[in-house]
């Protein structure tokens, strides 16, 4: 495992393919925006063979990050796939980005790996937010690698890299995050700086000389093992503490010298079952060069010591009326199980869908069932259909190269499914499957919009649907309240994105307007009113007069109706139209156009006429009743409240319950949580958490998370309610 020797590339020009399970690696790149994870995929394709020297594909684009908006942005947006071949393996490289906004996309990718690779600059260190990321692995047992990047920077130090690592990653088991080699340097340049030329296998205390741009093994110096003795039995015995052979550790203790295949055998059992994460460094290739330093031992690690699709359990399935079926197996011969991990639009072939296959083998041009459940609250119906697959093909950036068929364990894209959207299962039409979802994180942002144009108008609705269909993570919301669309999202990169595609993906301009919370309006005491509507105009007149007497109720309550005419004052068939009327009137407000909420209105009297009384007649005296009671009364205004739930480092907690105070929130209660966190538990008004998805993240350094859900509606301040009602005028 990197001290191997050197494999056989694979060549440039042609897709990447796999016949069985056992020869794929899933693999998903793990880090924070600028760690520099798409520069080390290019770089992998570029020693894999699979790109020119300039890490380019034939057209002349990159394989990663090719996507208009990236470009634009100069940063991942998006899960993208890499396919190479080494040694004769295929390796499915998941590119995915490093910033909080696209979270969706690192969790699909995690979905459709079998190992992660974390990747840390040297320059920067470990985020809170990775570290986040590596204890959901670890909590699923998935297997991890870390590889250190930018070590041509200015006081970029491998050893305290390394070193920070075991502390972020390794805290119940510093022993179990070791490097496999140690990085050479050359001379120092005028900075001071010496650049890394090479590595050194700890394991084969062989060197690895990348300097004339291609790896060339050697002897070390006698200078160089004296530096490398601490960290290679430091390493021997961290892999012989994680191995299952118990009297390994008395032998070695004892003096026997342990043989290289052994130590290999052990460390690569280890990383596969997920108990030893291996540290590694990459550099940037010289100019011209064919392969990146480092680049060889990481190919050799993923072929070597990261398990294979076979030994990943898929996960659970169900009929879609939710009964239990057996464990899936990753057999080709199995019955067809494959989940759709993303969705793109491409202009020339329209949806394209990224798969991963977890059981069976997918053709081209088979009939497959779609099954899609369990986001109604995002936009997206549940759906059982039956669709006819189109081509299969193989992604390398712009390019789809064609795949006669995709293997349990593979990825692939799947074009013309036109009602897949991301998270749907694919399965065989005659014994239909859903597969369980993955978590995905709930949007917090709101984004108002609304069409710039009448012609923009005809297409937002089409233009909505399918970015939603694109991406879980995306919830679209027609309030009906407030009568906006809104697209709740995870930050306001994301509603940038969200905003672009939308523009030069499905042409439609939008406008951005102020997000609106649903206020209610309610009494604040006992009042009453008289209603009055007499008209004579010639012929049938109008005639309907009414009292009723308004009060308030506990919240909750809804609206109350009480008829307690006597004596026949307002006839029994008209006072069904009262009631209408007053609704009627709630419904649209009495002091700020808000609907009125949680009153009793009793109907006391009214006066009627044997001719020009009428249904019509009494809703609009109940309407006015209603009215003159408010003009009389003192109206409160009701803003929701949400229940927000804070998970945050302890050493941010302070910052948080300040903050929320300021935003006139009222803190209920903290407990803590594991890895050193608390959850608080707050009550805030709505109107002060429009934008808490982005604060939080600031107040934090992007290791907190929130969920809000609605409490009640309760009374404003009375400044701000003022405020509000002389805005509600303006406007009318």
């Amino acid at each position: 495992m990197g001290d191997k020797a050197h494999a056989h590339p694979g060549a440039a020009g042609r897709a990447a393919t796999a016949d069985h399970p056992a020869s794929v690696r899933n693999v998903v790149l793990v880090g924070h925006s600028g760690s520099g994870k798409t520069t080390l995929v290019e770089a992998l394709a570029l020693t894999a063979g699979a790109v020119n020297r300039a890490g380019r594909v034939e057209d002349g684009g990159t394989v990663s990050d090719y996507d208009d908006i990236e470009h634009r942005q100069q940063r991942s947006v998006q899960l993208s796939l890499v396919p190479v071949e080494w040694g004769g393996y295929k390796i499915n490289l998941l590119d995915t980005p490093g910033y909080a906004d696209f979270v969706g996309e690192l969790r699909a990718g995690l979905r459709a790996a079998d190992a992660a690779l974390f990747v840390v600059s040297a320059a920067d260190g470990v985020d809170g937010a990775t570290r986040m990321v590596w204890e959901e692995c670890a909590a699923v047992g998935m297997p991890r690698a870390i590889v250190v990047t930018h070590l041509e920077a200015a006081r970029a130090d491998f050893t305290e890299m390394t070193r920070t690592c075991a502390e972020a990653f390794g805290a119940d088991d510093p022993d179990a995050v070791l490097p496999l080699y140690l990085p050479l340097h050359g001379a120092k340049g005028p900075d001071g700086h010496a650049p890394v030329t090479g590595l050194v296998g700890l394991l084969s205390q062989r060197v690895f000389d990348y300097a004339s741009g291609e790896r060339k093994e050697s002897e070390p110096g006698e200078e160089q093992l004296p530096l490398i003795e601490e960290a290679r039995n430091q390493l021997i015995e961290g892999i012989i503490a994680e191995s299952e052979d118990e009297s390994l550790m008395d032998r070695y203790l004892g003096g026997e010298d342990i043989d290289f295949k052994t130590l290999v055998d052990d460390l690569e059992r280890a990383v596969a079952r997920g108990i030893f994460h291996p540290v590694l460094a990459a550099a940037p290739a010289a100019e011209g060069a064919r392969q990146g330093i480092g680049t060889v031992e990481l190919l050799e690690l993923i072929t070597g010591g990261f398990p294979t699709p076979l030994e990943h359990p898929a996960p659970a399935v169900t009929t879609p009326d939710g009964k239990a079926r057996p464990a899936l197996g990753c057999d080709p011969e199995g019955p067809l199980v494959a989940e759709v991990v993303k969705t793109a639009s491409d202009p020339y072939v329209g949806r394209v869908s990224l798969v991963r296959v977890f059981s069976g083998t997918l053709r081209p041009d088979e009939t497959v069932h779609v099954s899609g459940h369990g986001l109604a609250d995002r936009g997206h119906e549940d759906h059982d259909v039956d669709e006819r697959v189109g081509a299969l093909s193989s992604p390398f950036g712009k390019q789809q190269r064609v795949l006669a068929q995709c293997v349990a364990g593979d990825l692939a894209c799947v074009a013309k499914l036109n009602r897949a959207e991301t998270g749907d299962t694919l399965s065989a039409k005659d014994d239909p499957l859903l597969m369980e979802p993955w978590d995905m994180p709930d949007p917090l942002l709101p984004l108002a919009i609304q069409a710039h144009s009448k012609a923009d108008e005809d297409k937002l609705s089409q233009g909505l649907s399918r970015l939603v269909a694109e991406d879980p993570t995306m919830r679209l919301e027609q309030n009906q309240d407030t009568h906006q669309v809104v697209l709740w999202c995870l930050g306001e990169a994301h509603a940038d994105v969200a905003l672009e595609r939308l523009r030069s993906r499905y042409g439609v301009q939008v406008d951005v307007v102020t997000h609106k919370v649903s206020l209610r309006e309610t009494f604040a005491g006992k009042s009453g009113g008289r209603g009055r509507h007499v008209k004579q105009s010639g012929g049938h007149g109008q005639y309907a007069i009414c009292e009723i007497e308004v009060e308030p109720l506990p919240g909750g309550s809804g609206i109350e109706f009480v008829d307690k005419v006597v004596g026949g004052a307002v006839p029994r068939q008209f006072i069904p139209s009262v009631e209408k009327g007053v609704r009627a009137q709630a419904a649209k407000g009495v002091a700020a156009g808000y609907p009125l909420i949680d009153v009793r209105i009793t109907l006391l009297d009214g006066k009627a006429h044997s001719v020009d009384s009428s249904d019509a007649a009494f809703q609009t005296a109940g309407a006015l009743a209603l009215r003159e009671a408010a003009a009389d009364a003192r109206i409160h205004l009701l803003e929701p409240v949400a229940e927000v739930q804070v998970l945050v480092g302890d050493d941010h907690v302070g910052s948080v319950m300040s903050d929320l105070s300021g935003r006139r929130g009222r803190v209920v209660g903290t407990e803590q949580a594991p890895g050193g966190r608390t959850l608080v538990r707050a009550e805030v008004p709505e109107i002060e958490i429009g934008r808490y998805a982005v604060d939080l993240r600031s107040l934090s350094q992007g290791t907190a998370r929130f969920s809000r859900s609605y409490a009640r509606h309760e009374p404003m301040p009375p400044q701000l309610s003022e405020r509000i009602r002389e805005q509600a005028q303006d406007v009318s």
